[in-house]
């Protein structure tokens, strides 16, 4: 009987254990008090109001000086302050940035706009495709002021970006993209497995707020 219980005990762990240990803790890089930890270039900027992150003007970037993040998984919570606003998250920025257009043309940002259209932009610009490089599988970004929980996956080359639970975008370097229509859209080429984060700020219409940004290692 002592074997027996020992045995699935055993298997049990073999079991877990490898899914444990694929899982790291989650690290909150906001602390819903202020900015520490952050900082600002470009127009415009942000600031800590009833616990949340708020946007000002821009376009300029709030990004986290703590270092490069890769293989792991970034959590947003936001919502939009009216019914449809612009905003984004930036991911795989290659060097700290000193200005707002480098993680532009060199990273990749996780565009937040539900309504593209409506600024005669198509559907590779919706909220939770990487901006005018991926065509969303789904769009299913909550208006204003209903909260969005954005996860984005860094898997080496391999980007995924779930929304509200839905996959929007799942993309591995070297795929085909489509090419710049506005030379305001971002360089196409390579991005780093590793790089810098960000939350950007558009303009002075459009206001954003930010509850969560959190980071969790995916080993």
């Amino acid at each position: 009987m002592y074997k027996g219980i020992a045995f699935v005990t055993l298997v049990a762990a073999l079991l877990v254990s490898p899914l444990q240990s694929q899982q790291g803790e989650w690290k909150q890089l906001f602390n819903g008090k202020d900015l520490s930890g952050w900082r600002h270039v470009g127009p415009g900027g942000m600031t800590v109001e009833d616990g949340l992150i708020r946007t000002h003007g821009g376009m300029g970037l709030l990004y986290w000086t703590g270092g490069k993040f890769g293989n792991c998984r970034v959590r947003v919570v936001y919502k939009m302050r009216d019914h449809n606003d612009n905003s984004g998250v930036f991911i795989r920025i290659p060097i700290e940035p000193r200005e707002a257009w480098m993680p532009v043309h060199y990273g990749y940002e996780v565009q937040i706009d539900n309504e593209p259209e409506k600024s005669n932009e198509d559907e590779y610009h919706v909220t939770a495709a990487l901006y005018s490089l991926t065509k969303p599988l789904a769009r299913p970004g909550k208006p204003g002021p209903e909260w969005n929980t954005m996860l984005i996956t860094l898997d080496g080359p391999r980007t995924i970006v779930v929304l509200n639970g839905a996959t929007v975008t799942d993309y591995t370097e070297g795929q085909p993209v489509p090419p710049k229509k506005f030379d305001f859209e971002p360089e196409r080429g390579t991005r780093p497995n590793e790089g810098y984060i960000g939350l950007q700020n558009h303009s002075d219409n459009d206001i954003v707020f930010f509850k969560e940004v959190a980071v969790q290692p995916l080993h």
